[in-house]
C-alpha cells in the first residue's frame, strides 16, 4: 500500500500544532501594527518584546542584538550586504571578504553582489567531506578583511563547519587591528541542533530561519553583535532598531519564537534519536545498493541529513519515480530545485559532474519512523535498478 513519507526537511518543516496554537490569537484578534500606542498595538507590541526577548536568549545576547526578517535568505543579505556596505574602506578596494564554495546560494550571490559594487572575495576550497579549516580561513586573511562568513552546518550535505574555532582565531587577529573581521555564520540548518550561543561561536552575525524549526515561513531572525553596524536593505520605517523598515510580521515572529523553544527542549532526545535513524538509513544504502556513496563528512554532520550518489543514474529522476510511491526528498537545495545542473555544493567535493548529477538527499525530521524509512529503502533500491538498466541500455 502507498505511504506518504516526508524526507525532505531540510527544505522545509511542517508546523508544529504548538507553533500554530500561538500564532492563532495573532493572526486573529491581536491583529495590531506593534508601532501603534493603542491597546491591540501594545497587545503586539508585548508580543514583539517578548519573542525578541526569547530569541536573545538562546543567543545568549541583549535584546538589541536580535533583528527579525523575512526569512533566512534576508538574514543573509542583510549580515552580508549590511555589514559590507555600513563598513567599507576608503578607495578603489572597498573591503575583502572571505567565504567557501559549499555555502547556500543565499550568501553566494550575495558576494557576487559586492564583488559587482567593488569588493574582493576570496573562495575557499572545503575538502572532500565539505569541511573548511580554521587555518585557510587565518592563511586568507588580508590587510583589507572586514568579513568572513562560513555556513555552520551545510544544508545539502549536512556536514558540520568548526564555527567556534573558527570565531575564536579571527578573534585572535582582531587584536590591535585598526578595523575589526567580523565574522558571520549561516546557522539555518544548525539551529535545532547545535549550540547558537554567540560567544561561544565567537561570531557577530548569525542567521536562522523559522521554516527549518517547524516555525511558519517567512520569518528569520539576525543576531547582530552590539557595536556591529549594518546598513539596512530595506527602506521605509524605523523599525527594528532600524536595521530592517517594515510592520514586523508579530504572528510569524511568535512562531519562530515558540518553534525555537521547543527545538531547545527536545534537541537531545531528537538528536539522539534521530541519528540512530540516520545511521541505519546510510548503512542500508550502501549495503543494499551498489556503488553508492555518502557526500559529507560521516560523523561530523546534522543527525537528520543523508546525502548519497548513485552512480549511473539521474538524481531528478530518482525523485520523480520515489514521488509517484509516496516518498518526498530531493536533490540537494530547495532554492535551485528548478535549475537542471549539478550541485555547487556536491561538485566542491571534487566529484565529478556525473556522480553529482546522481546526488539525492533524503533529511529526516520529528515525523520519520523506522516504517518510513523500511519504506524508502524498499522503493529506493527498486528505483536505482530501474534508471541504471534504462541507463545501461543507452
Amino acid at each position: 500500500m502507498k505511504k506518504e513519507v516526508y524526507l525532505d526537511h531540510a527544505s522545509t518543516t511542517p508546523i508544529d500544532p504548538l507553533v500554530l496554537r500561538a500564532m492563532l490569537p495573532y493572526l486573529k484578534s491581536h491583529y495590531g501594527n506593534a508601532s501603534a500606542i493603542y491597546r491591540i498595538g501594545r497587545e503586539a507590541k508585548n508580543a514583539l518584546v517578548s519573542a525578541r526577548k526569547s530569541v536573545a536568549n538562546v543567543f545568549g545576547a541583549r535584546e538589541n542584538e536580535v533583528v527579525f526578517t523575512g526569512g533566512g535568505s534576508e538574514s543573509i543579505s542583510l549580515a552580508l550586504l549590511g555589514y559590507a556596505r555600513a563598513n567599507a574602506l576608503k578607495g578603489e578596494n572597498k573591503g575583502h571578504i572571505i567565504t567557501t564554495n559549499a555555502e547556500h546560494s543565499a550568501v553566494l550571490q550575495a558576494c557576487e553582489q559586492l564583488q559587482k559594487e567593488g569588493y574582493k572575495v576570496t573562495y575557499l576550497p572545503v575538502d572532500n567531506e565539505g569541511l573548511v579549516t580554521p587555518a585557510q580561513v587565518v592563511k586568507a586573511v588580508n590587510k583589507n578583511t572586514i568579513l568572513v562568513s562560513v555556513i555552520y552546518a551545510n544544508n545539502e550535505i549536512g556536514t558540520i563547519a568548526p564555527i567556534g574555532a573558527i570565531g575564536r582565531e579571527i578573534a585572535k587577529i582582531n587584536i590591535g587591528r585598526a578595523h575589526k573581521i567580523a565574522f558571520h555564520t549561516d546557522a539555518c540548518q544548525a539551529a535545532g541542533y547545535l549550540n547558537l550561543h554567540a560567544n561561544d561561536l565567537k561570531a557577530d552575525l548569525i542567521s536562522i530561519n523559522a521554516s527549518k524549526l517547524y516555525g511558519p515561513k517567512g520569518v528569520g531572525a539576525l543576531y547582530v553583535r552590539d557595536g556591529k553596524k549594518l546598513q539596512p536593505i530595506i527602506f521605509g520605517g524605523m523599525q527594528e532598531m532600524s536595521k530592517r523598515a517594515g510592520t514586523e510580521n508579530i504572528a510569524g515572529i511568535v512562531g519562530l519564537k515558540v518553534a525555537l523553544e521547543l527545538a531547545l527542549k527536545r534537541r537531545l532526545a531528537e538528536t539522539k534519536r534521530l541519528t540512530k535513524m540516520r545511521d541505519y538509513f546510510v548503512e542500508q544504502i550502501v549495503k543494499t545498493i551498489p556503488s553508492a556513496r555518502l557526500n559529507g563528512h560521516p560523523l561530523k554532520r546534522l543527525p537528520n541529513n543523508v546525502n548519497v550518489s548513485f552512480s549511473g543514474i539521474e538524481g531528478e529522476s530518482a525523485v520523480l519515480y520515489l514521488d509517484a510511491a509516496g516518498i518526498a526528498c530531493s536533490t540537494g537545495s530547495a532554492c535551485n530545485s528548478t535549475v537542471q545542473k549539478p550541485s555547487h555544493v556536491i561538485l566542491a567535493l571534487g566529484i565529478s559532474k556525473s556522480d553529482a548529477h546522481s546526488a539525492v538527499r533524503f533529511t529526516l525530521g520529528r515525523g520519520t519512523t523506522m516504517k518510513d524509512l523500511e519504506y524508502t529503502l524498499l522503493h529506493l533500491q527498486e528505483v536505482v535498478m530501474k534508471l541504471r538498466a534504462i541507463s545501461a541500455v543507452k
